[in-house]
């Protein structure tokens, strides 16, 4: 009798609660409506908003269709932005170039952050290039600098070659093997760059071991950047930020050992050694004159550094990849330029990698690299976190907190002439020059102090793909209805992966 008596005072206590819950309910709601439409303002949106989690449902289930609907509200708006809210956090998506323009050149504590991922914070963590500025931002780039000097470039270009040969003559034997059948190359794709990402960055300092383990991590690191924040044991996205941790520690030993073998008197053979090179130059000089070791050059420190490179190189450059190859497939014209241009510089027989200057040379096809950037751009948004409320108009301020996407893919077909057709000319013409006339349009590699310090590295791999790519294979697409609709995975590539037929074309595959 007192069991059912308590249990009948409990289920009145709900019910005499249950009131003020909905209330409070209610209240919460009421108040989320009011403060993101007190945000919003006069641009364009959801009239209403889920609690808390606002639009992130649609976000992760189609992000194509999602990213699509933010470009179309800001561009019949005429306002060239639009406003949404994902997760507790309230956006703007900024679809007019000038007003990117904007965003990337005040990244400062008092207006700007990058931030490279809505929830990139919580896996790069704090310390990172990215989340840089001022005077310790250009002093790290000044450092960076010397990895990318021509110089380097032609040692990169030619471990950049071993590698995609080696994963080319994989694709064609699997082609062999599967008589002929067509498969999607994004993953192959993907698998070459981590490779070529490990060999030009770390070159002998990865055992087969730690490249076995580092796949696996960069692995989890990718589906964790597709996936719900939730930082709790088991779910994806602590995954990835372990998977991060261990990655950075990796290349922090990395940064160790070359050092001690750049002190030893080495030769740079990667990256890294580079790095060290200069590196160790003022690390000497500032224990010359009694000044402790400069900023930025402990081991750890640098390993995340050169996570960095390897989160902006991987899977951009498997985008670029993917809708090189699905173009020049579909522009035989283009393919055929590009053909006798490698044939007229290099020859797979010669038994010798392309030079550096024989990849200069090649203007017509350095143009296809631009224009495939330009038409696909991988990475089509540019997250940064308002760290004050910014005047972005003369009639909107984005309030504190928010995070803005400047999209550098809507950008891409803003001012060019004909912008949905894949037009290397635009490149490569001296009377169109669109690359001057409309340089502010062209925002794949970012602009102002956080512009991608790599992107000639970025253009040289896909130059040097596409040439060994076109003159070792003869290729042809599996066309299928919606097979080069733009998915992200997560830069945009085909949606069909970017399936393709491949046979060998040359008489004898290089090897050097």
């Amino acid at each position: 009798m007192a069991a059912e008596s308590s249990l009948l005072s409990g289920v009145l206590d709900i019910r005499a609660a249950a009131p003020f819950v909905a209330a409070a309910v209610a209240f919460y709601f009421l108040v989320e409506q009011l403060s993101y439409h007190r945000k919003k303002g006069p641009l364009p949106g959801p009239s209403l908003v889920v609690p808390f989690l606002g639009s992130v449902a649609h976000m992760i289930r189609d992000p194509t269709a999602f990213w699509d609907a933010q470009a179309a509200r800001a561009k019949q708006s005429g306002a060239g932005l639009a406003a949404d809210f994902l997760v507790g956090r309230f956006i703007v998506f900024i679809r007019d170039s000038e007003l990117s323009h904007r965003v990337f050149a005040n990244v400062r504590p008092d207006a700007f952050h990058l931030i490279g991922h809505p929830f990139g914070k919580k896996l790069f963590g704090d310390h990172n290039l990215i989340y840089m500025f001022g005077e310790d931002h250009k002093d790290l780039r000044r450092r960076i600098a010397p990895n990318f000097t021509p110089r380097a470039l032609s040692t990169y270009a030619a471990l950049q070659q071993r590698v995609i040969l080696s994963h080319l003559r994989r694709w064609l034997d699997r082609s062999a093997a599967d008589g002929g059948r067509a498969f999607p190359i994004r993953v192959p794709c993907r698998d070459m760059n981590l490779e070529t990402s490990q060999t030009v960055f770390a070159g002998p300092y990865l055992t087969e071991e730690s490249r076995r383990r580092f796949e696996r991590d960069y692995n989890l690191f990718n589906v964790g950047l597709m996936a719900m924040p939730v930082d709790l044991p088991g779910f994806a996205f602590r995954r990835a930020r372990q998977g991060v941790a261990r990655l950075v520690r990796t290349l922090g030993e990395c940064a160790r050992q070359s050092k001690a073998r750049m002190r030893a008197g080495g030769e740079p053979e990667c990256l890294v050694d580079y790095w060290m090179q200069d590196t160790l130059r003022e690390i000497d000089e500032a224990a010359a004159a009694g000044r402790p070791p400069p900023a930025h050059t402990d081991d750890k420190e640098i390993g995340g550094f050169m996570f960095d490179f390897l989160f902006a190189a991987q899977d951009a450059s498997t985008s670029s990849l993917c809708w090189a190859v699905s173009a020049l497939d579909s522009h035989p014209e283009v393919l055929d330029r590009v053909r006798a241009e490698v044939a007229a510089a290099w020859s797979p027989e010669s038994g010798e990698p392309i030079t550096a200057e024989k990849i200069q040379g090649m203007r017509y096809t350095q143009a296809v690299a631009r224009e495939v950037v330009r038409h696909r751009p991988p990475a089509t948004l540019v997250p940064h976190i308002a760290g004050e409320a910014f005047e972005l108009t003369e009639w909107y301020t984005v309030p504190k907190g928010a995070i803005v996407f400047p999209s550098v893919y809507e950008s891409s077909f803003q001012g060019f002439p004909d912008a949905e057709a894949f037009d290397p000319e635009r490149f490569f013409s001296e009377s169109r020059r669109e690359d001057v006339a409309f340089k502010r349009n062209f925002l794949a590699f970012g602009a102002g102090p956080h512009a991608c310090v790599g992107q000639r590295y970025a253009l040289n791999h896909l130059v040097l793909f596409m040439a060994l790519f076109v003159s070792v294979v003869d290729f042809r697409r599996e066309r299928t209805p919606g097979c080069d609709d733009p998915v992200y995975m997560p830069t945009i590539v085909p949606k069909d992966g970017c399936t393709v037929y491949l046979k060998q074309r040359c008489a004898e595959f290089p090897s050097f």
